[in-house]
């Protein structure tokens, strides 16, 4: 994923629901991108089977890239293909992302990773995804990011050019963590999504803490 040319520092990826329905969801994520930048929408696949899912990316595909983002979908690539999103978002095989990478790179982004160790990272980052994931989807259940994952960015923003999103804590400030631990991204779900909140406001609150305190990128030049 690719920072806008005015924008040198972390950026928000979504984590769309899919404890919703359809309409449900896909208003949510439009109402969320309505609050500010944000780079990537990324849709888990949930419990919905094969065909309910691509329903439900179908519709999410025109929201979330007339609003200027990406849509990666934890599926097969097909199903992306099929719905003409942007990419494929994958576990932390590492075989899984070699066979995929071989088969369409260069035709749809790749994303992969899960709840790593750093070796596991690495062996992620050394197929030069276009972006590594340290998180697990529906995990994020206190306010702050997991330290270990803090922990690893640290070490990765030093040592490793491909980008990395660090996966949020259920509060809007926990981007402020991540921002500082080195990441590229901060991925946000329930701290925009849960019960009671407007997706809109968390998005622009997140923007906000990042535009006053989020370090910015050395010798930024569009991209990371």
């Amino acid at each position: 994923m690719e920072s806008e040319n005015s924008i040198d520092r972390c950026r928000v990826v979504l984590i769309a629901p899919t404890d919703l329905a359809d309409d449900a969801g896909v208003a949510a994520v439009k109402n969320a991108l309505s609050g500010g930048d944000v780079a990537c929408v990324i849709l888990p696949a949930g419990e919905r089977g094969e065909e309910a899912f691509q329903d439900y990316a179908e519709k999410l595909v025109p929201v979330v890239q007339d609003a200027g983002a990406a849509l990666m979908l934890e599926s097969e690539t097909r199903i992306v293909s099929r719905v003409k999103a942007d990419g494929v978002h994958l576990g932390p095989k590492v075989a899984d992302l070699a066979d995929v990478t071989d088969r369409v790179e260069g035709r749809m982004m790749i994303g992969a990773g899960g709840r790593l160790t750093r070796d596991e990272a690495l062996a992620l980052g050394e197929l030069r995804p276009d972006y590594v994931f340290l998180g697990l989807f529906g995990k994020d259940t206190t306010p702050e990011p997991y330290e270990r994952n803090l922990t690893l960015a640290r070490w990765w923003a030093e040592m490793v050019e491909v980008p990395l999103v660090v996966q949020g804590g259920n509060a809007v400030a926990s981007v402020v963590a991540v921002a500082e631990a080195g990441a590229d991204f901060v991925a946000l779900a329930s701290a925009v999504f849960a019960e009671g909140l407007e997706p809109k406001v968390q998005v622009a609150m997140a923007n906000a803490l990042l535009d006053e305190k989020a370090p910015r990128f050395e010798g930024f030049s569009g991209k990371k």
